[in-house]
């Protein structure tokens, strides 16, 4: 091939036509769209002033992650993600599941866990599709996880991995709230916070099932917090901050 016949390199292309032209050459229309959807939700969240927000205004979405292992700087990966919507305390019918596809072998460990196989997942869409979905679920709304430092680090790293940008909603941690107002307690892992408040544990180290229990927690944990005086998500951090 002469010199002149050379696929033009994506530097070239980012001169002539700027970055969305760049990245579509580098990775595919699609994914070019879904980066650039990914980015602007990341921007936008970071406009929004929520400390003043009443805790029975906001919009929330509580999520949870499947994993192949613990670390993803060590080469674990997402598996499955689950999420609910609520709004105040008022859990809605709509909900989001998908597993996602880890370009890599599931530890047999963690298949006994899951029930996700080596096969499903090879089944499974992409991890920037998933992301995508997820985020146009969850929208601009504060999230909720219960012992929210595992998940957070894995959706950064998807987030970096796929898209170059860092989550930037505001989160709500579960189990951090659980060691404000009972800080005399052994454990505060989900099954034993459920069985506190006499929450049914139905189908666990599920990533839907996990949201739906952890927003029936919310629900139990907000009667909790109001009690307390704590009205916006303000005053809320503000409290667990010195715990």
């Amino acid at each position: 091939m002469r010199q002149n016949d050379r696929p033009p390199r994506m530097w070239d292309i980012y001169k002539k036509g700027g970055i969305g032209p760049a990245i579509a050459s580098m990775f595919g229309v699609q994914s070019a769209q879904q980066m650039a959807f990914i980015r602007s939700v990341m921007k936008e969240q970071r406009k929004q002033p929520l400390f003043e927000t009443p805790l029975a205004e906001l919009e929330l979405a509580v999520f949870d992650l499947e994993t192949t292992g613990f670390s993803p700087y060590n080469g674990d990966e997402i598996l499955s993600v689950g999420a609910v919507q609520v709004d105040g305390t008022l859990m809605k019918e709509k909900q989001f599941y998908s597993l996602v596809n880890p370009k890599r072998r599931v530890p047999k460990e963690i298949t006994n866990l899951t029930g996700i196989t080596n096969e499903m997942a090879a089944e499974a869409p992409e991890l920037i599709d998933v992301l995508h979905r997820f985020l146009e679920f969850v929208d601009k709304r504060v999230l909720i996880a219960h012992g929210s430092g595992h998940d957070k680090h894995f959706l950064n790293a998807a987030l970096w991995k796929t898209s170059r940008v860092n989550l930037s909603h505001r989160l709500i941690d579960t189990m951090m709230i659980g060691k404000w107002l009972y800080p005399k307690w052994k454990h505060y892992d989900l099954d034993s916070m459920l069985n506190h408040f006499g929450i049914e544990i139905t189908e666990r180290h599920h990533a839907l099932e996990d949201s739906l229990m952890t927003a029936r927690l919310w629900t139990a944990l907000y009667e909790e917090i109001s009690a307390k005086q704590v009205h916006t998500l303000g005053d809320l951090y503000a409290y667990l901050s010195r715990h």
